[in-house]
């Protein structure tokens, strides 16, 4: 199965002020990437070649121009072939910074896509284009989450403390 998913705000705020959002991206300084959601870590700076990921999604970064695009080319789960990115596009009248995801379902992912992933990845990516928007004195587009998307928030909750609570080498 062929997915394509795109986002994308744009900002009045110039390129450069848009494109600092990428290059703080799992930084403690970090303002694209909300609070409320696993945090996007790496095994070092961004640089293409580093790995990492957040919460049960894994990748590496395949290609980074500071202040314009980052691609992170999926690792896991199994059966998701392809690549998530961030952009910015310019215009005269600012930026627009677009989240594009583009991958193969394969296996379960056929499944597991359009059920689980799917509705958390939208919220996702919303609250990070909400996220640039407080980060540049613009006013966020707020929704307020699915009872899909707050069900399965809930379950990974429970299942994530489990986890921990039985096997706390796997935090």
């Amino acid at each position: 199965m062929h997915v394509r998913n795109v986002h994308e705000r744009h900002f009045a705020a110039s390129p450069a002020e848009v494109g600092a959002l990428l290059d703080g991206l799992s930084s403690p300084a970090d303002r694209l990437w909300p609070r409320r959601w696993p945090r996007m870590r790496f095994d070092r700076p961004l640089v293409v070649g580093a790995s990492g990921g957040h919460g049960p999604i894994g990748y590496d970064i395949e290609a980074y121009e500071s202040s314009r695009r980052i691609r992170f080319r999926l690792r896991r789960p199994r059966g998701f072939d392809g690549y998530h990115e961030f952009e910015v596009v310019p215009d005269r009248n600012g930026a627009t910074l677009r989240h594009a995801l583009e991958m193969k379902a394969r296996g379960v992912a056929i499944i597991t896509w359009p059920l689980v992933i799917a509705p958390l990845h939208d919220a996702l990516i919303e609250d990070c284009l909400d996220s640039a928007a407080s980060a540049l004195n613009e006013a966020p587009h707020r929704k307020r989450w699915s009872p899909r998307v707050r069900f399965l928030r809930a379950l990974f909750r429970i299942f994530t403390s489990s986890s921990r609570r039985t096997n706390p080498q796997s935090v």
